[in-house]
Order: structure tokens, then C-alpha cells, then sequence
């Protein structure tokens, strides 16, 4: 496996720069502000969610307006160390600049558990098909059921969460009877594993990795015909989903109910782009879809009358 030699940011115009940090910030409302106004100054979109265990967050803009505001919050002490992990793309995937105050930066709900106190392994994607190949090891994807649903890595576990607060249910009923057994967890940027490896940690699992940058590292980092990844991997913004080499892959968002439609989907009669789709078509009235259907029409005549105005400036 070798890594990709080239950034993938490098050729496109938008920089997105996804980042975690978790680190100890009592005062952490003092920093909405001041980053928020910088953020809007550099014309940088996307979310940061602030909070005592620290930050996370996607954003994007200009090369320049990211490294400003990367260089604002590793001057914050605390956020020194902070790293991110960069992509490419044609256009800003946002539509506004959004900086949240959260009690904390990836929701699980149990108290206690401190990734500052210990997490798994981090096994770098160079190294994780060796981990992921070998019969003994349990491969957990720790997503959500809808990611899940468009890729995942060969012979990986589906918990079938909603959200991640299912998550920690869903190992107390798991039966993995063997704690000493390896265990390879796995997400999309790596923040959600920083929790699943202390929580299994902290509940007595003694042989906990984690894929080191997530599924997005990975995707960046090894050769497609090395790859052991199958699909697509959900993105939390206009991008939908990348595959190999970052690249933006074949699925659209359903703005109904915010799940990934892929092309197969897409085809599907049910679909109506907008409006439904085959995982919400039988769970939405004709009175729900007349809606959604009324503001799609909103959006697409407003998106058509600002490009008029930006061809008439």
C-alpha cells in the first residue's frame, strides 16, 4: 500500500478541513466569539461545536481563510496539538458558518467516559488491513445505520444505531463474551472511535484499536486495488459522500429525511428528488410530500434568482 502522493485539496478550489481535538477547555464559551467573527471574516463556512471536552468540526473556504482560522485555534494552548485532514472540493459544501456550544463535541450520553483517560490503539491506515484481515479480530463500525448503509469495510459489524448514543446499548447486548479478543473500531474522521475505545476500555475490553483519521484517512491514504473499504463513506455536508482518493461519489441527500440515496435509489419510482425517497416514502403522508415538494420549488427558484443577481453584478 502506498499513500497518495498528492494533497487532494491541491487541484480544487475549496479547501475542507475536518478537525477533533479533545483537551481540557473550562472557558470554552470565551472562544465562540472571537472565532466565530474570524471564521465570517475569512469567508470560511461549515460547524464547530465547542464544549469542556474540547472541539469539532468541519469547515471550508479559501486556503487562505482555513489556515487562518487553523492557525487561530492552535494558538489557543490547549488546541496546540490540534491536527486536521484536508480535502478538495469544486464549491463551499455549506451553506452558513456555525459555531455551537455543546456539552459535548460527539454525543454518547455516559457520563465519565474521558478519552484524555485512555482510548484504544490508533493503528494508521497503512497498517489496518493486517489488523482487519486477520479471522481473530472483530471489526466494529461504529456509524450510524443510514452510513453504514452506502460502505463499509469488508466483514465489518452493522450495530444499527440511530444515533451514537445507541451505541453503548448496543455493546452491553452485543455477547462479545471473550474481552481479551481483538477489537478494531472504526468511524468516519476517527472522533466517534475516541469514545466507543475509552467506553470499551472502561468496561473491560483489553485489546481495543482504532483506525487512526478514520475512514477519511484511510480512503486518502491507501491505493484503491489495496483497499479493503467497500462503497462509499457519508460525509456531514453538501458532498454527500467521497470514495477513493476523496473523490465526491454518486449519492444525493434526501432532503426529506437527510439519508444517503444511491444511484440504485435513485432509480427507484418512489424517488422523487426533494420530496422522498425509498427510506422515507412509506413514512411520509401525501400531505408531508406536497410540502416538501412546495419547498423544493422555494429553493430552486431562489437558487436560480441569486445566480441571476451574481451574472448581473
Amino acid at each position: 500500500m502506498k499513500p497518495k502522493a498528492q494533497n487532494p485539496a491541491s487541484n480544487q478550489p475549496v479547501v475542507v478541513a475536518a478537525l477533533y481535538h479533545f483537551a481540557r477547555l473550562p472557558g470554552f464559551e470565551a472562544l465562540q466569539a472571537p472565532l466565530s467573527d474570524l471564521c465570517e471574516q475569512s469567508g470560511v463556512r461549515g460547524t464547530l461545536l465547542l464544549a469542556r471536552e474540547g472541539i469539532n468540526g468541519t469547515i471550508a473556504g479559501s486556503r487562505q481563510g482555513i489556515d487562518s482560522v487553523l492557525e487561530h485555534l492552535r494558538a489557543i494552548p490547549q488546541l496546540k496539538d490540534l491536527e486536521h485532514k484536508e480535502s478538495g472540493a469544486h464549491k463551499i459544501p455549506f451553506r452558513r458558518m456555525k459555531v455551537r456550544l455543546k456539552k459535548e463535541i460527539v454525543t454518547m450520553g455516559v457520563p465519565d467516559i474521558d478519552p484524555l483517560e485512555g482510548v484504544g490503539a490508533y493503528v494508521d491506515p497503512a497498517d489496518w488491513n493486517a489488523l482487519i484481515s486477520d479471522p481473530e479480530t472483530l471489526i466494529i463500525d461504529t456509524r450510524n445505520g443510514y452510513e453504514v448503509g452506502i460502505g463499509t469495510f469488508k466483514d465489518a459489524v452493522n450495530p444499527e444505531t440511530r444515533t451514537f448514543r445507541e451505541f453503548p446499548e448496543w455493546v452491553e447486548n452485543a455477547g462479545i463474551e471473550d474481552k481479551n479478543r481483538p477489537i478494531a473500531m472504526f468511524c468516519t474522521g476517527g472522533i466517534r472511535c475516541e469514545k466507543a475505545t475509552a467506553f470499551m476500555r472502561a468496561n473491560g475490553y483489553g485489546n481495543v484499536f482504532h483506525l487512526k483519521g478514520g475512514i477519511v484517512k484511510y480512503l486518502e491514504e491507501v491505493d484503491e486495488k489495496d483497499s479493503l473499504w467497500e462503497g462509499s463513506c457519508f460525509v456531514f455536508d453538501e458532498r454527500v459522500a467521497v470514495t477513493h482518493g476523496l473523490r465526491e461519489s454518486d449519492e444525493i441527500l434526501c432532503r426529506a429525511c437527510r439519508n444517503p440515496v444511491t444511484p440504485e435509489e435513485q432509480a427507484s419510482p418512489v424517488f422523487e428528488e426533494g420530496v422522498s425517497c425509498p427510506h422515507c416514502y412509506n413514512s411520509r403522508s401525501d400531505e408531508d410530500r406536497e410540502r416538501f415538494r412546495m419547498r423544493h420549488h422555494q429553493m430552486l427558484a431562489a437558487r436560480a434568482s441569486a445566480r441571476t443577481e451574481t451574472n448581473d453584478a
